[in-house]
């Protein structure tokens, strides 16, 4: 997808593109929903992000993490799902990149889970349902630390 030059929000310049105009901040999506997944694509690459590829599970996350890996900005991770859970999957990316920047997607009531992925490294938490501008705020509020 080609990234636009101005954001269809308040005609001010997409999100997610780069201070310098090299292009979108690479994002991988790490979720066993389909539909979660597709919807948070297309909220990023609306705003100019390049979803570079997902997952369906914490395992899959990190094998495509470390391929992918430095030409990587951020991973949005699911808490729940099969094979490794978004736990286990953040505490082996962060071995693996101290720097990593990830986000965990949580339902309401998992909240110590959320602190606990906090405490390992996690940046921020994004509350399903999903919400275009709080996911927007948290993304974006993470890659101009």
């Amino acid at each position: 997808m080609i990234a636009k030059t101005i954001s269809p929000v308040e005609g001010k310049p997409p999100e997610g593109v780069r201070p310098d105009g090299s292009g979108g901040y690479r994002v991988l999506v790490v979720d066993d929903s389909m539909f979660i997944a597709k919807q948070l694509g297309q909220i990023l690459t609306s705003e100019g992000f390049e979803v570079v590829d997902t997952a369906g599970d914490g395992a899959l996350g990190l094998e495509k993490y470390k391929a992918l890996y430095p030409n990587i900005d951020l991973v949005t991770m699911d808490i729940t799902m099969p094979v490794m859970d978004g736990v286990s999957a953040l505490e082996k990316i962060m071995e693996f990149d101290k720097n990593a920047k990830v986000i965990m997607v949580s339902a309401l009531g998992k909240e110590d889970v959320v602190k606990k992925c906090l405490l390992l490294g996690a940046k921020s938490y994004i509350v399903k349902p999903l919400d275009r501008t709080k996911v927007l705020e948290r993304v974006t509020s993470i890659l101009k630390r």
